[in-house]
């Protein structure tokens, strides 16, 4: 395995590097416009309806699907030719938007009033209640999902390859072609995932486990 993985040293490196590029796009979109979706629909009973129909909807398709429907039939429709990687940017930043809004719409509605209610009555103003009480409260609950939500959004990115993105699965293919030894070379690949995702889901366990319960309890 070793072997293999020296001997292609230079795909590999270079396979991992979009991986990692692609999924870096997607959660610095996804986070950032997510959160911002997910705050504005709590506020908004249109928006809140808006975005839980949206995500429902993106539920229901397979992420395989919409990466092949946006780089081939709607290209074909509108007649243009995109860039396979900025294709799945686009899809898959689109799943993880409303992955994250819905976490973070949902952490919002949850929020018990008697929080508020009680920090009013004890003389402490809006903004001290915001950022003292309501936000620290709900970065704990949301942190761990998010983290989760994020790790299946990296491995999403496989998809990538079905559409000629230079990932890491397609490379592991390419050099499979060439040297056939799935066993080893896709036991590598699994590995490089173990690596990166099993500290993640750790780290959002332990979050959920130290800092995430039941606000609405008494």
């Amino acid at each position: 395995m070793f072997e293999i993985i020296a001997k292609n040293k230079i795909a590999f490196t270079n396979g991992l590097l979009v991986t990692l590029e692609l999924s870096l796009l997607i959660w610095i979109i996804g986070l950032a416009i997510g959160s911002i979706i997910g705050v504005f629909a709590a506020r908004s009973k249109i928006l809140n309806k808006a975005n839980k129909i949206f995500s429902f909807l993106l539920s229901g398709i397979p992420v395989l699907v919409l990466l092949f429907w946006a780089h081939y039939p709607m290209q074909a429709i509108f007649q243009v030719v995109i860039d396979p990687f900025l294709t799945s940017v686009v899809v898959l930043s689109l799943v993880n938007v409303f992955a994250v809004s819905t976490i973070v719409n949902q952490s919002l509605i949850d929020f018990p009033e008697q929080y508020t209610t009680a920090a009013r009555v004890c003389g402490v103003n809006s903004k001290q209640i915001f950022l003292k009480i309501k936000l620290p409260l709900i970065i704990r609950q949301v942190i761990p999902p998010i983290l989760m939500s994020q790790v299946n959004m990296l491995q999403i990115t496989l998809f990538a390859s079905l559409i000629s993105v230079e990932e890491i699965f397609r490379v592991a293919q390419r050099v499979n072609a060439v040297e056939y030894k799935p066993v080893e070379i896709y036991s590598a690949l699994a590995i490089f995932f173990l690596i990166i995702c099993l500290p993640l889901n750790g780290l959002a366990l332990w979050l959920k486990a130290k800092y995430s319960r039941n606000i609405s309890e008494k």
